[in-house]
This record gives structure tokens, sequence and C-alpha cells, in this order.
């Protein structure tokens, strides 16, 4: 049984986390059935309301999530914070009750609990939450813009956010720059270090930090 389970691996990010682990084999957990993935990886296929259930049972030592969708995609502001807070929260309160010791989350450029943007606030609220179930290692990644190829219906807003990205981001100097965008490779690619390494603590990674764990 693999020690590390990942959940929202069909997205931009968890793909290419998937693609970089090499031959370390995960527990993959999705709602529905993917077929393309390497052989080494088990892939379980359960409805999101069992998925505390399941990583109890699995009890993986790290928790990989790259959770997130939009609030367009989920329908509303409801849907989005169901999957991005509440599911993220019960999938990682279960691994940590399970045994798990190390946990690394995806959020947000920005994110903070008191933010007046809806989805900032949620993904601060939901970070205050993972800090709050006291896992020993606990790593928020908080990149900017991802850019690279995704899956299924396109995203207008982010099409030409990334057609702008180059302009954008040489304008983003000193403490804006943890605003640039950034490839979903490179933030996959800092996901597998962070899950070879040890150590204890809250650690928070903006994108120069996870460009250069990717290195």
């Amino acid at each position: 049984m693999s020690d590390t389970l990942i959940v929202g691996a069909t997205g931009l990010v968890g793909r290419s986390v998937i693609e970089q682990a090499g031959a370390r084999p995960l527990t993959i957990l999705v709602r529905r059935d993917v077929r393309d993935f390497p052989s080494q990886h088990g892939l379980l296929v359960i409805p999101a309301d069992r998925w505390p259930d399941v990583v109890a049972a699995q009890r993986p030592a790290i928790l990989i999530s790259c959770l997130g969708t939009t609030i367009r995609q989920a329908g509303s502001q409801m849907a989005f914070r169901a999957v991005d807070h509440d599911l993220l929260l019960a999938v990682a309160e279960a691994t940590k009750r399970a045994g798990a010791s190390h946990m690394i989350a995806v959020s947000s450029v920005g994110a903070a609990a008191s933010s007046s943007n809806f989805y900032l606030r949620t993904k601060g609220e939901a970070e205050e939450g993972l800090r709050a179930l006291g896992f020993d290692r606990l790593d928020i990644l908080r990149p900017g813009l991802l850019k690279g190829e995704r899956e299924g219906p396109a995203r207008l807003g982010e099409a030409i956010a990334m057609l702008a990205a180059p302009l954008t981001d040489a304008l983003l100097h000193g403490s804006l720059r943890r605003y640039r965008s950034i490839p979903a490779a490179t933030v996959a690619a800092a996901i597998v270090r962070l899950a070879g390494q040890g150590g204890a603590g809250v650690h928070i990674h903006e994108n120069d930090e996870i460009r250069a764990l990717a290195d």
C-alpha cells in the first residue's frame, strides 16, 4: 500500500504530480474513472462523500491535495466552498485521525481568511482549518496563475490571463513577484520534492520558493 495519497489528481497540478512521481507509487483518489494513470499507482474511484471513510481505511502517511475548482465551474459560491473548503477539510481531518503526519496542499496566492474576495477568503479559511488539525508537517503552496494545458472546458478568463502573462509578469517586482504566473509542472515538481522531506512545522511556499524547490 502506498504511503502517499493524492486528491485532486485530475487537475492541472495533480496530473503533473503523478507524471513526476516516477517509480514512487501513489494512491490516487478520484470521483470518476480515469484510465491513463501509470500502472504503478493505485486508483480508487469513490464518490466524494465517501472519501473521508476511504482515507481512514488507507491510512496514508502523507496526504497531497491539489483540489481546486472555480466558482464558475462549480456553479455557485456555495458549491465552490463545498469542494475547496468543506471536502478538503473533511479529507484532511480523516487522514490526520488515521495517523498521517504530513500534508501538502495547493492553495492560492493572496489567500487570507480576512479577504473581502470570496474566493481568497475561502482559500484562507481552508488554510486556517488545515493548520488547526495539527499535522506534524503542513506545506501550503500559494502559486500565482497556473500555466499549462488543461483538460475539459476552457476557462476564458484564465486563457486571457495566460496570454497577457508575459507582460504582466514583467511588471511584477519585489513583493509582487508572488503574483507572477507559474507553470503547473513547476508546482508539481515542488510537491514531489516536499513529499520526500522530513521535518516539522507549518511552511508557506509562494512563487519564488516553489521555483527553488522545483530546481
